[in-house]
């Protein structure tokens, strides 16, 4: 079994993991980490400590009336994508441990077309 790195448990939710495989499980946030654990099998599991958090991007959809999923993105492992049952509830608890300066809003469709079709040509 693994040991946890929390020592205060703020929220608990069911969850899915976007791995190589769709995981189900729950994700724990805590005092120091964001932890996901498989809901059966116990070596699947996912520690994700507060200092190692580069940015956290949310998919937001009509408005900020429905979050989908979103994005951890890590200084060295890359990057985990989550959905879970109140997403908003979650992302809430994850600001209070990093901070709203790197909360980030993902672009939507359209704003990938824009990028694609306004940038530059690259220089060679």
């Amino acid at each position: 079994m693994v040991q946890s790195l929390n020592s205060k448990i703020d929220l608990t939710v069911k969850a899915t993991a976007f791995t190589a495989f769709t995981e189900y499980g729950q994700i724990m946030i805590g005092n120091k980490a964001l932890e996901f654990y498989h809901q059966r099998d116990a070596r699947k599991y996912i520690q994700i400590p507060w200092q190692e958090v580069k940015y956290v991007s949310a998919s937001v959809l009509f408005g900020g009336k429905w979050i989908p999923r979103y994005t951890i993105h890590t200084k060295q492992n890359g990057s985990f994508t989550f959905a879970s049952k109140n997403p908003k509830d979650v992302l809430r608890a994850i600001r209070v441990y990093i901070g709203g300066d790197k909360m980030v809003k993902s672009l939507g469709f359209f704003g990938v077309l824009k990028r694609a079709f306004t940038r530059k040509p690259s220089q060679k």
